[in-house]
């Protein structure tokens, strides 16, 4: 930098070459940082399109399915409610993992016995359909009347997350975690 008789500086000519270079870097930052910004929202659309957890729609028969499995169990239809369960489904309800064709087995007898169901009612249902649309999770809170076969009922309130995979064409339950919760929650 050169230095006028009069004390103020004056720029070299490198100068326009510096703040031109400088101007490259910058504008070459900025497309990748919108680059980077364009790719992220195209990344979230993408998934919120498989996510969507709408009834009806792309996703109509997963729909159905939640509220036909959820129907059969509050009209104790056993067979049709069993039906919605993969043969090797995991199930955790009553603090302990159960065996589905002994929890098939204890239904079949408490509906012959007279015991039942009274009431299930469940309540906002989010549903998650991942990448692909063959699985899918379901989470719902559930309000419960069950009536022993002594006549006696039991009222529980709890959540519910199911997991679903569609399995040779039609929605299957994989996986049920039922918890007991309290009345307030």
């Amino acid at each position: 930098m050169r230095v006028k008789p009069d004390g103020r500086h004056c720029q070299i000519a490198i100068y326009p070459f510096f703040y031109a270079l400088m101007s490259e870097i910058r504008v070459e930052i900025m497309r990748k940082i919108l680059s980077y910004f364009a790719i992220l929202l195209t990344s979230f659309s993408a998934m919120a399109d498989h996510h969507g957890g709408e009834e009806g729609g792309e996703h109509a028969e997963l729909h159905a399915a939640i509220q036909a499995f959820d129907r059969a169990y509050a009209t104790n239809d056993v067979e049709l409610y069993f039906s919605f369960y993969a043969d090797d489904a995991v199930v955790y309800f009553g603090g302990a993992r159960q065996d589905i064709a002994a929890y098939h087995k204890m239904w079949t007898e408490l509906m012959a016995a007279g015991g039942g169901v009274e009431l299930n009612e469940m309540s906002e249902l989010k549903v998650q359909v991942m990448l692909g649309g063959e699985v899918a999770v379901a989470g719902s809170f559930i309000d419960n009347r069950t009536r022993s076969v002594d006549g006696t009922t039991s009222t529980s309130r709890a959540y519910e997350s199911d997991v679903w995979q569609k399995i040779d064409g039609k929605w299957k339950i994989v996986s049920l975690h039922h918890s007991g919760i309290s009345a307030d929650e």
